[in-house]
């Protein structure tokens, strides 16, 4: 089995979304870098790997600490990643995969 080689866009993508992609296209929006109405679907990996460098830069200027972006910015990344959580939990994501190693 072949890996794929487009991004299947954040609507489609598993558990929600809440992958690393879909994490990294949520900051995006964040930071302005992409509407909040892009998905990326069809991307190929060249392009993702371009828009991490740019959310990267951005959130290299606040140490990669929400608690140091501006309070505007604060607030799309709790509106936005918010909604994204309540959506992904309504589906059935519980958080585990992520934390599995914590333990």
């Amino acid at each position: 089995m072949t890996k794929p080689d487009r991004y299947v866009g954040i609507d489609n993508d598993i558990h929600g979304g809440m992958t690393t992609i879909g994490k990294l296209i949520r900051d995006a929006w964040v930071f302005g870098i992409l509407p909040e109405t892009e998905t990326c679907e069809g991307w190929n990996l060249g392009a993702i790997d371009n828009l991490l460098q740019k959310v990267n830069a951005e959130w290299d200027k606040y140490g990669c600490l929400v608690s140091l972006l501006p309070e505007d910015l604060a607030e799309r990344h709790r509106r936005i990643h918010g909604e994204a959580m309540r959506k992904a939990k309504a589906a059935g994501w519980s958080g585990e995969l992520e934390t599995n190693d914590e333990e």
